[in-house]
């Protein structure tokens, strides 16, 4: 590919597009830049592997550290090994954004990488990178019928912001990223991907307006580039030879539109439809019993099953089920399940159950993150997990998937705005929620159940949050749609359209869309939000009818905190030479003990009495002595010239040998010996903060006198 530089100007900044001869073998490739961030996009298509019923596509978003001038990991590892959760859900997203644009028929395997070349530490890879894979898909021969537009749009100070820098992102009320196509003059989204803080529908829309223009520019820069340099599109074979749909269609004449439509409602799966399905791959089997026809039934079978569903909503108002479109299933909701953990909660939207348990812990506890953009720690954690019994299925169990790490940020990032500050609640919060049975929307339950669980845990939220997915069955050939609220199953499936919306009563604090058809215009976003919104609110009055506030009382099994502000400056006193000091507290009190920069201190352990202990014994060390304040200390060490006396913990004055008794006297022991409690007055600090005390104007009269008049 020849040397060729695009450039676009997009919101405050220039976008680059530059077509290198680096990578000479790949199909398609790029180098996108904005500011001083800059991704390498690649695109590869190998043949269909026999047999195949799949669309094999991967996408790799790849984070490289020395992209950021970093080297990565311990004394003992210094490469990259296991991607980030930051770069799974960069590839996830990436991978929403382009899959539907594939040919239905097409199943050559394709693999997507888009590496991060360089890093400025203004400007986000993840929108890059979707802009790169588009161009690199698009000037290759692998059949795909984008270009795809990509940006993100914060609002910060009451103003929409195109492609926002880390700052503005932290000060805006939302952090929305959206795909979209062109298609007849129109701008349709086909991914979204938002975080926000209760924000309106009606400000979601506007910002979509907002960025239309820009949008349009950016598919338009595209277009242009392609036409000059695209190659033509390599043909491919349609999964289901003409012939063999004949046999399918002969075989299963009107029998699959009963079965479907006969389904019985509440059912997970659609019954007969299924039985149907492996008597039509026994029939292919006999009739062709060398050539592997079968693998053709499945592609054919979910073709056909999608257009009856569909064409049933949309002409009908008949859903698998038996709902009406803007019907929920059945829903509950239970508190405490569970008797040791800290929080827990079960929600249930019909054949959709899951289980959220809440742990608590101090912020020795926090999540140390390590990645090419964010360093830091991590207070609040959702977790959650898919085993395969939730569909009544068997698998391997090998750890998290990509899936179960979206899900379980997404419900992270419904939640998160909610949560109390730090300073008013200390604590370490990890949230796991378990998939117990899945038809449909099982992320959208976890942000319900999770929400039961912060409340039964005591966690002061702000407000509960809840979550609902809106569906659509849409018919390309006339346009007619249906939008559906709840779906399940068989809709999420065949349907076109997955509209995760979290929040609470008063906004929205997460959306996640995906699509399987080209895009949805406005209107269709408009009613699914109104819907997600109806929805949201009746879950959570089944929520309140649980539990009403936040438990005002934490579980007895969770670690007690103190927190507390002391002077910077004397942090080097509470931790003492080599630690001996905050070691010797943590031994005494049995506690932990964490102090920030800024002094702020925590205190954790399991016992009231240990971190009261502690607590004491730190703020005694800190205290700021006022000359005139009296104390009961004890006698420490006994010198010629007077004795050391502990007033307080970590802090002891001298008490000189005059200022124990009116008289002269010949030695201190006369009058104390080292352990007796005595009252003591401070009565100077000099300029190296020594303390020196006085017995005699605190009131001291020793009980033995042996010294003379």
């Amino acid at each position: 590919m020849d040397k060729e530089t695009f450039k676009l100007d997009l919101g405050d900044k220039t976008l680059t597009i530059k077509t290198t001869d680096w990578t000479a073998q790949a199909a398609g490739s790029c180098l996108v830049s904005y500011g001083e961030t800059e991704v390498l996009a690649t695109a590869v298509m190998s043949g269909k592997r026999e047999g195949q019923d799949f669309f094999p596509l991967t996408v790799e978003y790849e984070e490289r550290f020395y992209a950021a001038g970093k080297i990565y990991g311990s004394r003992f590892i210094k490469r990259e090994s296991r991607p980030t959760d930051e770069a799974i859900l960069t590839s996830r997203m990436i991978d929403r954004g382009i899959r539907p644009l594939f040919p239905k028929d097409f199943k050559n395997e394709v693999q997507v990488i888009i590496t991060c070349l360089s890093w400025d530490g203004e400007n986000d890879p993840d929108t890059l990178s979707m802009i790169a894979a588009s161009f690199a898909l698009s000037v290759s021969d692998i059949p795909w019928q984008g270009p795809l537009a990509a940006l993100r749009i914060a609002k910060v100070g009451g103003n929409f912001v195109i492609n926002p820098n880390y700052q503005q992102r932290k000060e805006s009320d939302m952090d929305l990223t959206l795909s979209v196509i062109e298609k007849n003059h129109e701008i349709l989204v086909n991914m979204i991907e938002m975080g926000a803080k209760e924000i309106s529908e009606d400000e979601v829309l506007e910002a979509v307006r907002f960025a239309e223009p820009e949008f349009k520019k950016l598919v338009q820069f595209q277009k242009e580039i392609i036409a000059k340099i695209g190659k033509t599109k390599a043909e491919f074979h349609p999964a289901v030879e003409l012939d063999i749909e004949k046999d399918i269609q002969d075989f299963l004449g009107d029998e699959l539109e009963k079965a479907i439509t006969n389904a019985k409602p509440g059912e997970k799966n659609l019954g007969a439809a299924d039985t149907l399905k492996e008597e039509l791959v026994t029939f292919i089997k006999e009739k062709y019993p060398k050539e592997g026809k079968e693998a053709q039934v499945l592609p054919f079978f979910e073709k056909e099953t999608e257009r009856i569903i569909i064409k049933n909503i949309i002409e009908k108002g008949q859903r698998p089920d038996g709902r009406s479109v803007y019907e929920i299933r059945s829903l509950a909701a239970e508190v405490g399940v569970l008797p040791r953990t800290h929080g827990s909660g079960v929600f249930h939207r019909g054949l959709t159950r899951v289980l959220s348990i809440l742990t608590l812990g101090g912020p020795s506890d926090q999540q140390i993150l390590e990645g090419m953009e964010v360093v830091g720690k991590k207070r609040f954690m959702h977790h959650y997990n898919f085993p395969p019994f939730s569909t009544g299925e068997t698998a391997p169990m090998r750890g998290p998937k990509r899936r179960e790490i979206g899900h379980g940020h997404l419900a992270e990032k419904a939640l998160l705005p909610l949560l109390p500050d730090v300073e008013m609640f200390p604590y370490t919060i990890r949230i796991v929620s378990e998939a117990l049975s899945s038809n449909g929307s099982t992320s959208m339950a976890s942000v319900c159940a999770a929400t039961l669980a912060l409340m039964d845990a005591g966690v002061p939220i702000k407000e509960p949050v809840a979550g609902i997915s809106i569906g659509l069955a849409k018919d390309e050939t006339t346009g007619k749609y249906k939008v559906l609220t709840d779906i399940q199953g068989p809709e999420d499936h065949f349907g076109d359209m997955d509209f995760k919306v979290a929040g609470t009563k008063n906004g929205i604090t997460a959306i996640q869309m995906d699509i399987k058809i080209d895009g949805i215009n406005q209107e269709i976003m408009k009613e699914a939000l109104s819907r997600a919104k109806d929805a949201r609110f009746k879950i959570l009055d089944i929520i309140k009818k649980a539990i009403a506030e936040p438990r005002e009382n934490l579980s007895p099994f969770a670690p007690k905190i103190s927190s507390f502000q002391i002077n910077p400056a004397k942090i080097g006193e509470v931790v003492g030479p080599k630690g001996s000091v905050i070691n010797k507290i943590i031994e005494q009190f049995n506690v932990s003990i964490d102090i920030e920069d800024s002094g702020l201190v925590f205190i954790t352990g399991q016992d009231d009495n240990g971190v009261q202990g502690a607590t004491n014994y730190i703020k005694g060390i800190v205290k700021e002595v006022t000359v005139g304040e009296t104390y009961q200390g004890t006698v420490r060490k006994i010198m010629d010239f007077g004795a050391f006396v502990d007033f307080a913990p970590g802090q002891s004055g001298l008490v000189h040998i005059s200022e124990f008794v009116p008289h002269q006297i010949k030695s201190v022991r006369d009058v104390v010996k080292e352990g007796e409690t005595i009252p003591v007055k401070v009565v100077s600090v000099d300029e190296l903060g020594r303390i020196n005390l006085s017995a005699i104007k605190a009131g001291f009269k020793p009980n033995n006198f042996h010294g003379k008049k």
